[in-house]
Order: structure tokens, then sequence, then C-alpha cells
């Protein structure tokens, strides 16, 4: 019931006929394209809404996106940007009130110009990830970092400052690898509506582009610093986690490509050696991450059948039985790598850059076997979870792991539902001149669990997760990933950035009527009075405010001090979490399928 047990399973079946149903454009327009919606991959943003506009446009080159932004800013229409697969968690796309226009960047997908002898590339923004490094492999190049998703695009990638995990050279961050971009922007009617500027490396405008949160234009053309195309070696090892607070912060200067996965309530991590080796040494491997394989419907269905049952049903013991061979899954396929681009044969794994960087094999179409999905595609009922991602400067990693585990000293099986979704993801980021970027060395933190389809549907341990956002926000004043996180995490964010003003003013030179403004991208940049937190009956529990009441938490809960930081105030289930009316799995699989 697992999900690396059915990925086990089925990837036999993938290596030979498996193929995936696509994700479907997350905007839906009525007949004759108005009015319109949009969403993100997931179906929902945190506070569960669907976002409006009157219309939808895709062009097809630079030329028409001009004439699009020029004639809604002759109209003084709201305007925000798509991407073709949308995978942000924040509102970062919604145009604010029905009379908006989105545009889409799905068919600006194209290569520029590539220069072999400046090892550059440039491409259009709406070029996914997996294209971009398929490209420069044609002509022996590499982007030297990346996420490890693969369907996110270049704007989407700029917008939100995605990265990678490594403190050697330029740094994990995309967008640190950018020497120059093309931005469209409204205009003054002088300007005949509209204005296009290209910067390059020197010009101080190109450190607020380089992070936009989609707030500056549309950004339609980027060029890429490039290097030869190079072989990485990946190894993962298991160990106690007795002293990764120590471990933590020297490991990422020891290999190039280092991350940590965490599993706390198994007191284990396993760490990632990848540190990249001659092109002559001998490895054709691929990093085919497990969580990105398609998936068939009724499988993932059941997974999360069982999982609402335990949440639910307060199976916290047993919901820590059900995943206590998650770190054997792990293990066993390697997460994903395969020696010889089928199967894996045993460490290190060595193959290409680009084979190696990133995955998203459940994006593809394929023509044998039809009805897999990646598996939080809204159209099934599959996953649907939190994902919160926060950075914390290197000086402040070890107070907050050991805060991690004191928590769970008192709450033993509190995180054991963050292993069905990979552990607790430490990756590195150094600092970056980006105004919106990092201001110093860190690792960020990224956390999945799960969320309810209801919201007032009962969970396990709220309050444990509340703590930890927090923690993250308030005692260590972390930074929040731009396309991440629950509405919280945001409060008063951009004065935690030593260039969040100059962000700002040059927000508001680039788009002085406020066009590619929302009321949410306002509240993130302090630019209106008031609160991004919402104050409805249990906004808390949704991470849409923080509780001072009850009321806040909705009925079930009550608002209390934190446990080992008393200065939070989480939602805390009433009673226990030992209510749990099963025995066994196989209990659960008869009580949730009959229900």
């Amino acid at each position: 019931m697992l999900i690396w047990i059915l990925v086990l399973s089925y990837s036999i079946l993938w290596n030979n006929v498996v193929i995936c149903d696509p994700p479907e454009d997350p905007i839906k327009c009525s007949s004759g394209n108005s009015p319109c919606t949009i969403t993100n991959a997931y179906g929902s943003f945190p506070d569960r809404s669907l976002c409006r506009a009157a219309n939808a446009v895709y062009p097809e080159n630079e030329y028409e996106l001009i004439s699009y932004v020029k004639d809604a800013t002759k109209n003084q229409r709201k305007i925000k940007v798509a991407t073709k697969h949308s995978h942000s968690f924040t509102k970062l796309v919604c145009p604010d009130g029905e009379d908006g226009l989105i545009i889409s960047t799905k068919n600006l997908n194209k290569i520029i110009n590539v220069n072999i002898a400046e090892q550059t590339m440039t491409v259009e923004s709406g070029m996914t990830l997996q294209q971009l490094i398929d490209e420069a492999a044609k002509v022996n190049l590499a982007l030297t970092n990346s996420p490890y998703w693969s369907g996110v695009t270049v704007g989407g990638m700029l917008g939100t400052g995605a990265h990678g995990s490594s403190l050697w050279g330029r740094g994990s961050a995309v967008h640190d690898y950018v020497v120059s971009l093309n931005i469209v922007s409204p205009g003054h009617p002088e300007d005949d509506y509209v204005k296009v500027r290209t910067l390059n490396v020197g010009d101080e405008d190109l450190n607020a582009a380089k992070i936009s949160l989609g707030v500056l234009g549309v950004i339609s053309q980027v060029t890429f610093k490039l290097e030869p195309l190079f072989k990485r070696s990946i190894t993962y090892i298991t160990k106690d986690d007795d002293d990764l607070e120590v471990e933590a912060l020297t490991f990422g200067l020891q290999h190039e490509f280092a991350d940590i996965t965490w599993l706390p309530s198994r007191f284990q991590a396993i760490y990632r050696i990848d540190d990249r080796v001659p092109t002559s040494t001998a490895g054709d491997g691929i990093y085919d991450y497990f969580h990105f394989y398609p998936v068939p419907q009724q499988a993932i269905e059941s997974v999360r059948k069982i999982d609402e049952f335990l949440e639910s049903n307060g199976c916290d013991k047993l919901y820590c039985m059900s995943t206590m061979s998650i770190a054997t899954g792990y293990r066993e396929m390697a997460f994903g790598l395969k020696n010889d681009g089928l199967t894996f044969t045993g460490y290190p794994v060595i193959g290409y850059q680009n084979k190696m960087q990133c995955s998203g094999t459940c994006l593809h179409k394929h023509d044998f076997v039809e009805n897999l999905y990646c598996g939080w595609d809204p159209r099934i009922k599959g996953l649907f979870f939190n994902n919160n991602a926060i950075s914390l400067p290197l000086n402040k990693v070890s107070s907050f792991i050991q805060d991690i585990k004191r928590l769970v000293s008192m709450e033993p099986t509190s995180l054991c539902g963050v292993e069905p979704y990979f552990g607790i993801l430490m990756r590195y980021v150094k600092a970056s001149s980006a105004y919106l970027g990092k201001d110093e060395d860190v690792i960020e933190f990224d956390i999945m669990n799960y969320r309810t389809r209801e919201a007032s549907t009962p969970r396990l341990f709220p309050d444990i997760y509340d703590e930890i956002e927090q923690l993250f926000i308030s005692k260590y004043g972390g930074m929040p990933h731009w396309g991440k996180n629950r509405n919280v995490a945001f409060e008063g964010v951009i004065r935690k950035y030593k260039d969040g003003g100059k962000f700002v003013r040059v927000k508001e030179e680039y788009d002085p009527l406020g066009l590619f403004s929302s009321e949410w991208t306002d509240f993130i940049l302090g630019l209106k009075q008031g609160s991004s937190s919402s104050s409805s009956l249990g906004c808390a529990l949704e991470g849409l405010c923080i509780c001072s009441t009850n009321d806040d938490c909705g009925s079930g809960y009550s608002c209390e001090n934190g446990r080992v930081y008393t200065e939070a105030k989480v939602c805390r289930k009433l009673g226990t979490n030992n209510t749990c009316v099963a025995n066994s799995i196989d209990d659960v699989k008869l009580i949730a399928y009959k229900g």
C-alpha cells in the first residue's frame, strides 16, 4: 500500500510497456475562449480557490506576445502569465477580477540561438527544463544545476527561484546561470503601451528580473551560461541521524551535488554522495526518480483511500507501522537510479548530466497502455498534499534540527506522515545576487505531508506541522520558496530580504499601473496594508492564518501553545490520536474499501 511498493510493482511494467496520460492544461476556457479559470497541477491553491479571467492567449513568438501585452495595457486589463504545467502551489498566476488576461507560454518553447564558443544558449521562456537540457546535450553542453522535476519551464524557474542542490561554483539556483533575458512590460502611451527590455550581466535590473514573481512583465527569452557536458557519479548511503545537525553543515561542502533525505521518525538520514567524474568514466546511467513514475489510477487511488482512513481515524501507530519498510524501499530502488537506463545493479551510478539531474517520466505520452497518471493529477483521487519548503542559514540549521528531534521525542509517531512523501529533503543553495534570491548560503528543508480534500476532515498531528512551520518562519526567520508553502509562510516576507526594497522599486518602474500585480502579490511585497491571512472558520488548519482562538482551528481542535517552540500557536486535536478502530492494515483495507 505504500507508494514505493506500488512503484516497485509497476517498475518492471514501465521498463516494457507503461504509458502515462500527460497532465491537462491548467487553463480551462468555455466556448469562444471566454471566460477562463486557471489552477495548478494539483488542482488547488492553498485557499482551495479557482482563479478566473476573461480569456487566455497562447502567443507563438515574441512578436505576438508583445502585441498581447500592448493591447491589455491599452485597455488597463490585469495580466498574469501561466506555464505549460503550472507546478507552483502559490497564487502567482491569478489575475485580479474576472476581466483579466492570462498569457500562456505553452507555445513559446523554441531555441533562439546557440553559441558554442561562448557556451550559451538562448531559448524562449516556455521551454521546459527537460527540453532545455536535452537540446543542450545535443551540442555537448550542460546546465550545471537544476531542480529535480523536469516539468518546470524556464520562465517558471525564474519566476519562483527554482533550484537544485549545491554550494559549489555558481550554486544550485537556475537564475544564477542567466546571462541575459528579454522582458515585455506595460508601457506609457508614448511607448505605444509596451516596453521590451533586454537585460544583460552588469545591468542592475537583471538582479530583479532573475526572480521576477511574474510581477515585472512577461519574460520572453532567456540566455543561459552552460558548460561542456559532463558525467556525475551518485551513491546513496543510510546512516543514523544522531549527528545530522553536525554532518549537514559540512556535507554540502564535501560533494558538489549533495543532498540529504531525513526520516526523523526512523532516526535515519540518507546521504546523497553526488560528484562529477571524467567523461571517460564508464557508465550510461539515468536518474528516473520513482515518485515521478506514471502510476495506474486504481493503485494510487487505493493508496489514498487507506491514507485517508488512517489520518481521519487517528491511526497514528498503524500509520507508522505501514511506513516501516519505506527506508528499505528507498535503498532497494536506489531512488530510481538505473545503471544502464533500465535496471539498478549497484552503486555508484554514473551517467551524463542531462540524464542524471532531473526526472519526469509521468509527463510523457507513449503508445502502449493508457490510464496511467502522475500520482497528484487532479483528474484522479490520488495524492493531495501540502509542501512546505523553507530555507535556513547554515548557522541556524543545527538548532532547528535539534528542535525537530525534540518534537519527535515528545510525539514519536508524529512525523511518520512525511515518509510516503520521501521524507524531509535537505538541499543546499548558495547566496545569490538576485534581489529575491538567498542572502547567504542556506539549506532548504522541503517537507511534504498529507492534505485533506475537505478542509474539515480530521487529520493526524496538525499541531506538529503547524509548529514546524512556525519554527521555520518565526523562531528562525526562514525564507519560503516562492512557488511552495501555505499562505502564512509569506507574512511580512519581503522585509526579510536585504534587497527586497530594491525589487519593489523595480517592480513599480516596470509596471506602474500594477497590471501584473494581484491582491496576493501586493500583500507579499508589502504594497498594501493588512494581512495575506484569512480569518475564516478553520483558517489555521489550512495555513491561511495562525490561530488565536479555537474557531480558527475549527471543530475538534483547540488553539494551543507549541511543545518545543512555546511562542507558537497551533491547532491541537482534542482528545488523543489513539482512537483507531482498526488493528491491522488488512482491517483498514476492509473498512476503507467497504466505506
